[in-house]
């Protein structure tokens, strides 16, 4: 039946979560930006909402006309006060939030505690995604192939420090030191000689106490390929991509710079692979995706190496910038970047709250 004249049908109301406290905070705010222009307003009554560095909640607009190039927004602190609770005035949370403080459960366990429905991952999936030594463990038990790895937990730096580097000089040079908690190659340096290991976990505990040591990939590419969730709850594999850092470039690996700020990352979508290898990668990605129960969204990142494929990590809120593999790997695989958005707000509206 249709509604009567002069009726009109109300908007779901949407709140876009974005910024945060981790090292992170411009790429979300560059991600939000975009989402919020994708997002129809004839659809949904749509309320930005940023997280400054500091952690105090404001109301935002997400439009930075003045932004230098090279250089990344932020949320601003002057905005009015937004009190968290409010978000239970909301039919569903968008938290377009990286790293730590964000994408790594803690926002979505207040979620969970208020009752309120949200895009993406649940509590266990995030937090197990954004810690890269649990969700290798996590990949173990899959069986999905990995990179030899080591983990520096916080207090054996200090009190282990032969045993570990023992351990890590196992592993051959060069190796990678990264966060075990971060995103966007943030911390991230290649190790070649151990003269200069000591450092890098020092640079590397500064984003986390908490670390990981990889072994080398040789001859390793980076792969990428997208998950989402259908309606009907099962997860699909978008085409793969590859990245690749342009030659003339000073980046000596795909790292924070090369992704956000100086463009000399490129994205060969869809990647010139053989299609039997891009079947196993769309496989094991979404095998990745139903190990850690994800929900709504990820990204599988991999690396071909000169042993092979290998998993290397899965981000649960991969981000929507102009430089995102994810939108670009769906864009491909005939999703447009709005219905792509759309999607996921879709699915988040139609989810139960509580255990599911």
């Amino acid at each position: 039946m249709s509604p009567n004249p002069g009726t009109s049908v109300r908007r779901p109301r949407l709140a876009v979560v974005f910024g945060g406290r981790s090292s992170e905070h411009g790429v979300s705010c560059l991600t939000a930006r975009e989402v919020l222009a994708a997002l129809d307003p004839d659809r949904y009554d749509v309320r930005p909402i940023g997280i400054t560095t500091d952690g105090a909640w404001v109301e935002e607009t997400a439009r930075w006309d003045d932004l230098a190039p090279g250089t990344l927004p932020a949320v601003r602190a002057d905005g009015p006060v937004f009190a968290w609770e409010r978000l239970a005035e909301f039919d569903a949370v968008f938290p377009l939030l990286h790293g730590p403080w964000g994408e790594d459960g803690t926002v979505q366990g207040l979620l969970e505690m208020a009752d309120i429905r949200y895009v993406g991952a649940g509590v266990l999936a995030s937090a197990v995604s954004m810690d890269k030594p649990f969700t290798k463990t996590v990949f173990s038990a899959a069986g999905l192939p990995q990179i030899p790895y080591v983990t520096i937990r916080p207090w054996e730096w200090n009190r282990e420090r032969s045993r570990v580097e023992a351990r890590i000089r196992a592993l051959g040079l060069p190796v990678f030191v990264k966060p075990a908690r971060a995103g966007s190659s943030s911390g991230v340096a290649m190790v070649e000689s151990w003269d200069d290991l000591d450092a890098a976990v020092v640079a590397a505990r500064a984003f986390d106490p908490k670390v990981i040591v990889e072994a080398f990939a040789r001859g390793k590419r980076e792969l990428e390929c997208g998950v989402l969730q259908g309606p009907d709850g099962r997860p699909v594999a978008s085409v793969v991509g590859e990245i690749t850092v342009a030659a003339e470039s000073d980046h000596d690996f795909y790292d924070f710079e090369a992704k956000y700020l100086d463009g000399t990352s490129v994205n060969l979508v869809p990647a010139d692979i053989p299609v039997t290898l891009s079947e196993r990668i769309r496989t094991y990605a979404v095998q990745a995706f139903e190990a850690v129960g994800c929900e709504g969204l990820a990204r599988v990142d991999f690396f071909l190496t000169d042993d092979g494929l290998v998993v290397n990590e899965i981000n649960t809120m991969p981000g929507f910038t102009p430089f995102s593999m994810f939108p670009l790997l769906w864009e491909a695989s005939g999703v447009r970047y709005e219905d792509l958005v759309d999607r996921l707000v879709r699915l988040a509206l139609d989810r139960d709250t509580g255990l599911r």
